[in-house]
């Protein structure tokens, strides 16, 4: 297998347990619910690094915050299809409900942590 599709499987096998980790996120008192935001933003970073895997990681990262940001700033519009989107539970889980910069600043936090993390993994795998 090339390094290209062992990096791919990588991020295949991190996107996926993101995902499980941010429905959990939800279900934990426990945890604030920005934590859910800032994995929302790391299985977007996944996913970008499976599709572009020869893109710079600070590329993906920031093509990751601008899409979270993108998303969070798309729920100030309230045509009637989108709210009506955003209240099934898929919607929901892809683009959220109320606007808020709290979530700013966890989708910021989440692409500082999962950039610090690939970042030294992806150097050392060269």
């Amino acid at each position: 297998m090339s390094a290209k599709n062992r990096r791919r499987w990588g991020y295949l096998i991190a996107l996926i347990i993101v995902i499980a980790m941010g429905l959990l996120s939800r279900r934990a008192s426990f945890l604030p619910n920005e934590t859910g935001d800032a994995l929302w933003v790391i299985a977007v970073y996944c996913l970008y690094r499976m599709m572009w895997c020869k893109v710079p990681l600070l590329s993906i990262a920031c093509y990751s915050l601008l899409t979270a940001y993108a998303v969070e700033f798309s729920q100030l519009i309230c045509w009637d299809w989108l709210v009506d989107f955003r209240s099934t539970i898929i919607g929901h889980l892809l683009l959220g409900q109320g606007f808020q910069w709290m979530d700013i600043l966890a989708y910021t936090i989440g692409v500082v942590i999962v950039y610090a993390i690939t970042t030294p993994i992806e150097r050392s795998r060269k």
